[in-house]
């Protein structure tokens, strides 16, 4: 039984407790926010979970091994840099800190305390990602071409980070999760129109290594959620759409023919598109944050590293959204990322 504490009981922290408190190897015994009316929920909904304005108790409760941090981002690197102080494993929210270099003190410090630190990169354990990563690597939809991912709705808003440090963070981590590697470049526009110093959406272009072009938008300015992912080959095509309730995914046996039947000069030749089949696959219906808070209990009682979504994981998230920041900043200049 691993004893959890979490600190931050806003949009998430809920959900955690709830997790914690329904796996079979895992509880919660404190919880920490600076809001009381929300302390007072969470004793409601959890009577058994403590309560406290102070996270220094959770971090000085020698009874609680982990940690789960879902505060405001900007408090992710400091208060997972003192949980790791305290001998805690960590289970921070995306995104882990504001730069690369905050990412790897952490990964360095974790290492050094020999404590697991993981990232919330949730949908990394969503059934329909995980999917797609199987079509990929089984070579389903042959050699892809292009993505493409929408995650907009109107609101919610935040004021502590902007559309893109909201929302980008999930399909970053998809995309390098399904193609295995860091983007090389990425180029991106930004629009503030709410008003406020953030920007409430953004447009990136995202190139990985094999000429695979990535577009991600994400808004809070939109009329319709939607939580989509289209992925282009020469072999098939895939949509995952997160939110369809008959299934989550459309598998689509299309596909551009070229075709030297004639010339009518030379080196010409013809393009031809090839309708076939729509599948829908079975798909499990687990709770991705199910999954994940799962994985995370597992790795700490089997004393297995969090590969999927490590330290070093969250760091090449946070070196995208800079560089994809860097870029909106610039008006969209393409930025260059530097690997290693």
């Amino acid at each position: 039984m691993v004893s959890v504490g979490v600190i931050g009981c806003g949009h998430w922290g809920p959900n955690h407790i709830r997790i914690f408190s329904q796996l079979a190897n895992s509880q919660v015994l404190m919880c920490a926010d600076l809001n009381e009316d929300r302390l007072k929920m969470i004793k409601r909904l959890f009577p058994s979970v403590q309560t406290t304005t102070d996270y220094r108790k959770i971090l000085k409760n020698k009874d609680i091994a982990a940690v789960c941090i879902a505060s405001p981002t900007a408090t992710h690197f400091k208060l997972t840099k003192e949980a790791l102080l305290h001998n805690k494993h960590v289970l921070c929210e995306k995104p882990l800190a504001l730069t690369p270099k905050e990412c790897l003190d952490l990964k360095k410090l974790a290492v050094k305390q020999k404590r697991f630190l993981m990232v919330g990169h949730v949908f990394i354990f969503n059934e329909g990602i995980t999917q797609l990563k199987k079509y990929l690597q089984a070579g389903e939809l042959g050699r892809p071409y292009y993505a493409h991912a929408e995650r907009t709705n109107l609101g919610p808003f935040r004021y502590d980070v902007n559309a893109l440090w909201d929302l980008a963070p999930h399909d970053i981590s998809i995309f390098n999760f399904l193609f295995g590697q860091m983007p090389i470049s990425v180029s991106a526009r930004g629009g503030k129109y709410l008003g406020t110093s953030l920007d409430d959406l953004a447009f990136a272009t995202l190139e990985y290594p094999h000429k695979v072009l990535v577009n991600i938008h994400v808004s809070w300015l939109d009329p319709k959620k939607v939580r989509q992912i289209t992925i282009v080959g020469d072999k098939k095509m895939v949509v995952w759409d997160d939110l369809d309730n008959l299934g989550p995914i459309r598998l689509y046996d299309k596909h551009v023919e070229r075709t030297a039947t004639f010339y009518e000069s030379y080196g010409e030749f013809q393009l031809l598109s090839k309708e076939g089949s729509i599948t829908i696959p079975k798909v499990g219906i687990n709770e991705p944050l199910k999954n994940q808070g799962q994985y995370f209990i597992e790795c700490i009682i089997q004393k297995r590293p969090p590969h999927l979504c490590d330290a070093q994981k969250g760091h090449d998230v946070v070196k995208v959204l800079c560089a994809i920041q860097e870029s909106m900043d610039r008006r969209g200049q393409i930025v260059f990322i530097k690997h290693g």
